[in-house]
């Protein structure tokens, strides 16, 4: 795949004539163009000329980085080095979320693209009109070859290659052999959602290593469901299963992204019982609409770009509430619902539906209703259920075997399309499956299991290091933690003012940090954190590092509900009293008035076990996790509650700051 709009030797860039350099960049831009985009490509063009002419080397102008839908202004590879170039055209200042964003470049490369990952990587800001300016030429503490961005005119540029040459070490580099290097992204589910909406591919996005079951296959097999029902005018819900970040939602969001089209009956919907997911998707894709058509010359309001958003991404509660009131078919033939399993039991519905909507004794469960819905078309229709493994955090929550039952009970004539993995122990399935009476529509697809976390580019094991630490099965959990100790750090601390400061420093560009805590953490407001002081997630999530509203600034924090199915590049989970350890069985406990009062129910306890299951698999790169001192002069607070939890987490082998 040509991932830039043009190429060349050095040599052939500075015999070549301008006019057709920027022909070129016009023609496969795809769009018409600024007048000021075009007026950059022709400065740019110029100072490359003039700087580049004692050099030897390839340069790429327009490098897509499909994970961000961003474009580097230009690649540079001369020698051992590969130069990123972020041009501020007429510019006289370096602003930080510039350096940020060249930064941003580095990183990706380095982390995502094959042929990058050993070279020099030397991100260069250029704002043309500067005044002279002396960066130091510096790599990253991070020990991957990253230098720090440095700053520069346009003047000054060749000096700089110059000096930045004499400082790299290392083999040179075959340019022929790194523009073949694969691009193998990890987004997050944000970077994910706004590069399908815009028309990428879920293969431009994801990895493709032997590692990691292909998205693409999986996505395929849903797809090739949903033809055939259109094609035969049948019914057909799905589940695809997967281990903790294995990708299910994206799968979820590039199947709604396909049958986006009303035109041709294969609308289709996203619903998600997520509040704060599917606001912060909503707000990121809307936000990311108007950028995308600025820079085409287009001007879009947010509310335009917003409401087209609305449709393609719902609250499953109002998608419920809408056909309560509407007994019409949806307009909808592919409804696709995240999280499945958390969908609420028939005493969960039928209580809610008596307080909140005087619906006295509704006669439904939340998944028997749901396919109710759906089964009022006359033709076709397809459900998709993406199914996670204990993953509940909330009371009512029915798990998968709900969905089977209520097609057992109410919807024999729907095929039922399951993956190879539903009948695990950790999805409850099984005997609900074989209580299914038409085993004739029943069909097992391997396909629609993802067997391999793909959260982290750096620790696919992590989530097997927090099952075994939460299941104090500490000999696995030092294992697992070797495995991934060298490429995932994670460290332990009981001052959280040192790990504030360890994110900081950890942090390049514009990678997010934040504090998480259990939404029982009640006695942590010593430490200046209150989990039921309100936050907004859209702000926390989506603002930048000027914002004190977000998570940036370390002051907010969010709870295992604000960051269900979202991540942060590093986290700080701070450990309260509630989850405590002892040898043979956590002990777990809820605030209430002035004391800490034992949890009973089984089913409260496995929610708050869930809970930290949750936190601590949000961060991609790493994390701090904090077991506070305790006090011994508060009795709520008594050192007693924290000291075991910590010589735990030491003995997994953490290292302590």
């Amino acid at each position: 795949m040509i991932r830039h709009f043009y190429s060349a030797s050095i040599p052939t860039f500075l015999k070549s004539p301008s006019e057709v350099i920027f022909g070129a960049l016009s023609r496969n831009s795809g769009f018409a163009d600024e007048v000021s985009q075009k007026e950059a490509w022709h400065q740019q063009i110029g100072i490359l000329k003039d700087t580049l002419k004692e050099y030897d080397g390839t340069l790429f102008f327009e490098y897509s980085i499909p994970r961000m839908g961003r474009r580097i202004d230009v690649v540079l590879i001369i020698k051992n080095v590969i130069f990123i170039l972020e041009f501020k055209v007429g510019e006289s200042s370096f602003l930080s979320s510039a350096l940020d964003q060249v930064f941003d470049y580095a990183l990706d490369l380095k982390n995502f693209h094959e042929t990058s990952h050993k070279h020099l990587i030397a991100p260069i800001l250029i704002a043309t009109k500067a005044n002279d300016v002396i960066d130091l030429i510096e790599p990253t503490p991070h020990n991957d070859n990253i230098l720090f961005p440095i700053r520069t005119n346009s003047s000054n540029l060749q000096d700089l290659f110059n000096k930045i040459l004499l400082f790299a070490k290392g083999e040179n580099i075959d340019c022929d052999f790194w523009q073949k290097g694969r691009y193998q992204p990890t987004p997050t589910i944000i970077e994910a959602a706004m590069a399908l909406y815009s028309n990428h591919s879920v293969a431009e996005i994801s990895r493709r290593d032997a590692s990691a079951i292909n998205l693409t296959e999986t996505s395929n097999a849903v797809s090739r469901v949903i033809d055939d029902a259109k094609l035969n005018s049948t019914k057909a819900i799905c589940f695809v299963t997967g281990v903790p970040g294995a990708g299910k939602t994206l799968v979820g969001l590039d199947i709604a992204t396909k049958h986006l089209d009303k035109e041709q009956g294969t609308a289709s919907v996203f619903l998600s019982g997520n509040g704060p997911l599917v606001s912060i998707l909503r707000e990121a894709l809307t936000r990311d609409k108007v950028k995308r058509q600025k820079t085409k010359g287009i001007k879009i309001t947010k509310g335009e770009a917003g409401r087209e958003v609305k449709m393609f991404i719902q609250n499953v509660h109002t998608f419920r509430d809408e056909y309560l009131k509407d007994e019409s078919a949806p307009f909808d033939h592919v409804a696709i619902f995240d999280e499945a399993q958390r969908a609420w039991d028939h005493q969960q519905t039928a209580s809610f539906m008596r307080r909140k909507k005087n619906f006295p004794n509704f006669p439904m469960s939340e998944p028997q209703y749901l396919i109710s819905c759906l089964d009022r078309h006359e033709d076709w229709a397809v459900i998709v259920c993406l199914v996670g493994g204990g993953q509940e955090i909330n009371t009512g929550e029915a798990g998968i075997s709900e969905w089977i039952d209520s097609i057992n009970r109410a919807f024999p004539h729907w095929q039922v399309y399951i993956s190879s993995k539903l009948t695990d122990s950790e999805y409850a399935a099984g005997e609900a499956l074989n209580k299914l009476e038409n085993k004739e529509k029943i069909f097992v697809k391997d396909e629609m299991h993802l067997a391999v976390s793909m959260r982290s580019f750096r620790a696919e094991h992590l989530s097997g290091l927090i099952k075994n630490l939460l299941d104090l099965n500490l000999r696995e959990a030092r294992k697992n933690y070797e495995l991934i100790k060298e490429k995932y750090p994670i460290v332990l601390t009981r001052d959280l003012i040192k790990a504030k400061q360890w994110l900081k420093e950890k942090a390049r560009g514009t990678e997010r940090y934040g504090i998480v805590v259990s939404s029982q953490a009640q006695r942590l407001k010593p430490l200046a954190i209150d989990v039921r002081s309100p936050m907004d997630p859209i702000h926390w999530f989506l603002d930048g590092k000027e914002d004190v509203r977000s998570s940036y600034f370390l002051e907010d924090v969010a709870t295992e509900f604000h960051v269900q199915g979202l991540e942060l590049d590093w986290a700080c989970v701070t450990w309260d009293a509630d989850f405590r350890y002892s040898k043979e069985v956590w002990k777990t406990h809820s605030f209430v008035g002035d004391k800490w009062n034992n949890i009973v129910k089984d089913e409260r306890k496995l929610y708050l076990k869930n809970a930290y299951r949750v936190l601590l698999t949000r961060a991609r790169q790493g994390m701090v996790i904090v077991v506070p001192d305790g006090d011994i002069n508060d009795a709520t607070r008594d050192p007693s509650y924290y000291n075991d939890t910590f010589v735990y987490l030491e003995s997994i082998g953490f290292e302590i700051i």
